[in-house]
This record gives structure tokens, sequence and C-alpha cells, in this order.
């Protein structure tokens, strides 16, 4: 076990005026399971580049051991090409006996090594690039969110894997995981950086009390400058009025003075005017001991939503369906949405979970897909969708230009992002250069100024902080919405789903 020291760390990238990182300062063990927590945007996959020597910095990085990042970066040559093929290439002396054998503790044969790359499923690829990151020794492994795009059972499978391994950083922002797989947390506060022992529930009940401690703390100190004000300027008023009395005087009516009264009135004034320099003092102190209360304390903002109430119970019926692109997909599957329901699609990856929502989509009149099917897939006439797709390639642009194209309120929008963590800044950065996690609460701000009789959200929490996680949950448990959604996060769904489908376990699909 040996450490690794982060000092007086500052990083900016070119062509920003906002430091990344300012001054920052930590240590942590190498033999360490660490969870690493941050909202999006933060710099959690930078910190990792940094810790790789991807980018310059001033401060100091001190380590004995070499930092490995995963996911590799993969080029369309090697995705045509077996794994056995390329492995050295994203890793020297990768021995392949070793990656073999961590293969067999992820479930996997050795064929996926020696069929080509591009033609392995999602979690094939992570369960093979799992195995080529642990395959070496002597290494502190930074694992950016493994689990994005994988089914349950993968993730189960990657869960378990994590669990029996030690040294690494993991970035995720699945709470389940973050549980079952982590000792200890980095976390990127909102001002600041700290490490603590624990899993992200550990962390998070500590945090609660934390922020609820502070925000106690800072009324306390808010009520006390108010009042000390208040007694600072009755005495500023007493001095001036009893300064205003020194010089002249009416004889006739304040015969009860002479001019040693003079004296004693300037000793007076002195005495008031010294008790309204202690009280700013205690002003200064009492905002002193405010300021950096409230500089980490996470105010999660409830969210809104504007349902439209269709006057049909049953918006979409789907009927002994059959789909795909020459071979299908599924066949014989059937379920129905009614208002106020939320039906999670379930199944492994390339069951067909997104092209059924295309169908969805097509029937109600928005858009096109390629896809064959038989039987039955309808929706209620006259509804109004709200889709959320995988993909965020297509987001470029200003806000601006962005809320034009779809007819969006831009200040309404603005508002949300707001509320989901974002900076002003980033409302002049083009949408091209957020994190996916940025892009994808775009859509998803963008998606809920929509009114809409039905949601259909595919994949809509990839790369999205624990934070908005938990203000997403919190809404759609608020307002109810008619919802069909694919997500692979575990807690969401069973918190979140009233109805499940599983596409892939029975020729029906089974509704739970």
């Amino acid at each position: 076990m040996s450490q690794i020291s982060v000092n007086r760390l500052t990083f900016c990238y070119d062509g920003s005026s906002d430091n990344v990182f300012d001054n920052v300062s930590f240590a942590l063990d190498t033999d360490w399971k660490l969870g690493f927590i941050g909202r999006n945007g933060k710099g959690k996959t930078t910190l990792l580049r940094l810790m790789t020597g991807g980018y310059s910095f001033t401060g100091s990085i001190d380590k004995s051991v070499r930092c490995e990042y995963f996911p590799y970066d993969i080029t369309e040559d090697m995705m045509s090409q077996c794994a056995s093929q390329f492995i050295s290439d994203i890793k020297p002396d990768c021995e392949e006996w070793r990656v073999i054998c961590e293969l067999s503790v992820l479930g996997e044969d050795a064929d996926v090594l020696y069929r080509p790359f591009g033609t392995l499923s999602p979690g094939e690829r992570t369960k093979v690039l799992l195995a080529v990151l642990f395959s070496g020794d002597n290494e502190f492994l930074l694992i950016d969110e493994p689990t994005n795009h994988l089914d349950s059972g993968a993730r189960e499978t990657v869960k378990g894997y994590l669990t029996d391994k030690k040294g690494f950083i993991l970035v995720s922002h699945d709470r389940d995981l973050l549980d079952a797989c982590t000792d200890h947390v980095l976390v990127l506060n909102r001002r600041t950086i700290e490490v603590q022992s624990g899993n992200f529930s550990s962390w998070w009940e500590n945090k609660q009390k934390k922020d609820s401690f502070a925000q106690a703390e800072n009324e306390k100190h808010k009520k006390e400058i108010k009042k000390l004000r208040q007694t600072a300027r009755r005495i500023s008023e007493w001095a001036e009025r009893s300064e205003s009395t020194k010089i002249g005087f009416d004889p006739v009516k304040e015969h009860d003075r002479c001019l040693s009264t003079r004296s004693y009135i300037g000793a007076k004034t002195k005495k008031m005017q010294k008790r309204v320099i202690l009280t700013e003092r205690r002003i200064e102190q009492e905002i002193e001991e405010k300021e950096g209360l409230m500089q980490d304390v996470e105010n999660i903002r409830d969210l809104k939503l504007t349902p439209l109430k269709h006057h049909k119970r049953t918006v979409v019926n789907v009927r002994d369906l059959t789909a795909g692109y020459g071979t299908p997909l599924f066949t014989g599957l059937g379920f129905t949405v009614d208002t106020g329901e939320r039906v999670a699609l379930t199944g492994s990856n390339g069951c067909g979970k997104s092209t059924l929502i295309k169908l969805i989509l097509q029937s109600a009149g928005y858009g096109h897909t390629d896809a064959e099917m038989s039987g039955t897939c309808e929706t209620a006439s006259g509804l109004i969708i709200s889709h959320i797709s995988q993909d965020t390639s297509h987001l470029s642009g200003s806000i601006e230009k962005h809320c034009a194209d779809r007819g969006l309120d831009r200040s309404m929008l603005c508002s949300l992002l707001r509320h989901m963590g974002l900076e002003r800044t980033q409302f002049e950065k083009d949408i091209a250069d957020f994190s996916e996690g940025q892009k994808k609460k775009v859509l998803i701000a963008s998606s809920l100024i929509t009114p809409a009789h039905l949601y259909i959200w595919d994949e809509p929490l990839n790369f999205i902080d624990i934070f908005s996680r938990m203000q997403i949950e919190k809404l759609i448990l608020d307002y109810s919405p008619t919802m069909i959604f694919v997500e692979h996060d575990t807690m969401f769904c069973d918190r979140i789903a009233t109805k499940k489908t599983d596409i892939s376990s029975a020729q029906k699909g089974a509704c739970v």
C-alpha cells in the first residue's frame, strides 16, 4: 500500500477563464476502493486525466504507482479487429493469459477475445476491457462510469466483479453500485474537495446532517447580525443627537446646563461611539464565522412538471407485437399504458427496447422507423409525446438556438438547468462543449418544460449526477406523469415504475 498525494493542484482548460481546480490538496491510499462523487461538469473525468498525466497543471501529484484510465480509447480499426489483436496496444505488456483469467471471473468465455470487437454486445465489450484493466500489477485504476448503457444483468456482473477488487477510483452515479463496491469516497463539493471513509449511503447521511447543521448555524448568525446592526444603528443615532447638543443651548429652556456641561456631553458621546465600534467589530466577527458555512451545502431544489391529462384511459395499446430488422427482436409482445402509469421497459441489451419506443413514436406520428412489425401498436388520438433519446450527438449551438429550434422558453429552460446544478457561465458556451451529463440535462429540462400526455425517456440518466437523479425521482413521484422509460438504474426503477414490461424474458413480455 502506498499513497497518492495531490498538492495545491490548479488547472484550467486553454481558452477558459475559470479554473476547474484551484489550489486543491488531498491524499488517498492505493489500497482503497474509492467512489468518486460530484455534480456533472465539476471535473471528475478531468481529475482522472490529470492523474494519468493527460494535461499540464500547476501543483503536484505525487505517486509511486502508475495510474490506468478506463474506458480505453477504441479506434474504428480496433472495432473490426479481435480484442486479442489490440490489447497490447491499449495496455503495453498485457499478458493474454491473465486477461482470460479475469474474463472467467467475469463469467465470460475466452472466445470473446477472438471475435471482432464490433460484433460484441456492450456488456461483452465492457467485460473484455475490464479484464484488460485488471490484468496488470502495481497500478491504481481510474474507472470512469463502467456501467453506462449496460443492462441490469451486465451491471450486476460488473458490480460483483468490482466488489472483490481494490485499488481503484470508481466514477459512477449509480448509488447501488457505489454502496456495494466502495469503502471510501472522494467528493467534489460545490467549493471544496474531501475524502471520507465509507460508501455512498454513509457519506450521504453524514452530508445531510452536516448541511442541516450549516443551515441552522447560518440562520443563527443571520439573526445575530441583524440584531447587532439594529443596536449599532440605534447607538449611532443616540451619539449623533448627543453630539449635536454639545455646543449652544437656551439658558431659559435648559436652565440646568452651563458651559462646563460640554465636557460631560463630549465624554458621553465618545463612550457611545466606542460602543458602536465594538458592535461593528462583533458584526464583522459574526460575518466572518458565517462565511463558508453554506459553500458546500447542496440545495436540491424541487423541479416542476406540467403533464397534460388525456381524455382516454388507455394511451398505448400493444398486442401480439412482433418487430425486428429481418430477424425478429421480440415476438408476441403485449402490454398497455394507462393514464398515470409509469411503465419501465426492461430486458437485456439488444432485445428491442429502443425499437419498441420508435414504433410507439411512429404510431403517434412522431418520426419513422425502418423496423418491420406485425401485430398491434396503437396510441390514443391526439396524443402529445415528450421524448428523450439516448443520443446527445445532435446537440450543438447556443442555448438560445436550441430553444428557438424547438419552440422552448429560454428563461424557463435556463432556470430549470440552474436548479439541476449548471452554472450561469455554461449558458454562454456551445452545447457541444458540455459534458455528457450536462447534455443529458439539457434534454431532460427540454422535456420537462414541454407539456405532454406521455413522456417517453430512453435511458435518460446515463451520465446524470446523483443529486439530479434524486431531483428527478421526487419530481416524478410528486406529479405522477404518464411515462414509458428505459433505465438500468435499479434503485430509480424500483422507486418510480408502477409497472415493468420485460421484453426479453418471454415471448409475450411479462408485465409486473
